[in-house]
């Protein structure tokens, strides 16, 4: 157990990431953190929940530049973000644990550590997963997909350096197109075989 790393996925929209996520810190025996930290958030800042949510996808003009005129003068969003980027390196400091999404690879970058996954799928096998497992209701799906997946990368391009589902970035991507079982066996199978380090 002492080897198994701080595992973050980042998600295509309608990939099945979330339950991937879920299924593979259970039986790793390791925390699960997604909506969780919306929650420990909220706790953290007085705000409320439904604020959070609300807010904490919503980029402002320049994170960068609101850092440098300092955190007063921060938008509400890049404050969450900040108290949320918080968390998440409280989180791992405690141990192993599986984080999805919220640029948790960004923030986490500095550690040794760090296992960082991107689950992605074929527009089609998202589109019918997200009508028939989320059981959203749209026109055309693959527009709806297309559109979360955008709001995703700018979130993440905003807030990081890096670029959202650019393979350079992640120790591992795979398709969830042959399922959920698949994928967390292969992300199980790297997370076990983690050659370790200091953290």
């Amino acid at each position: 157990m002492s080897n198994i790393p701080v595992i973050t996925i980042s998600r295509e929209y309608g990939s099945g990431g979330r339950a991937i996520g879920e299924r593979l810190a259970k039986e790793l025996g390791i925390p699960f953190y997604n909506k969780e930290l919306i929650l420990m958030a909220a706790k953290e800042s007085g705000l409320s929940e439904e604020y959070i949510k609300k807010t904490e996808q919503i980029k402002s003009t320049s994170f960068l530049y609101g850092l440098y005129m300092g955190a007063q003068q921060l938008p509400m969003n890049d404050q969450i973000f900040l108290v949320q980027s918080k968390i998440i390196r409280q989180i791992a400091e405690e141990g192993p644990c599986v984080i999805v999404g919220r640029c948790a690879d960004y923030v986490l970058r500095e550690r040794k550590d760090l296992l960082n996954v991107f689950i992605h799928a074929p527009l089609e096998y998202r589109a019918q997963r997200a009508r028939e497992v989320y059981e959203k209701q749209a026109g055309n799906m693959e527009d709806f997909v297309k559109k979360k997946d955008k709001k995703r990368a700018s979130f993440y391009n905003y807030f990081s350096q890096n670029k959202w589902g650019d393979a350079r970035h992640y120790h591992l991507a795979i398709s969830s197109e042959y399922g959920v079982d698949f994928a967390v066996s292969v992300i199980k199978h790297a997370a076990e075989s983690f050659p370790g380090g200091a953290r």
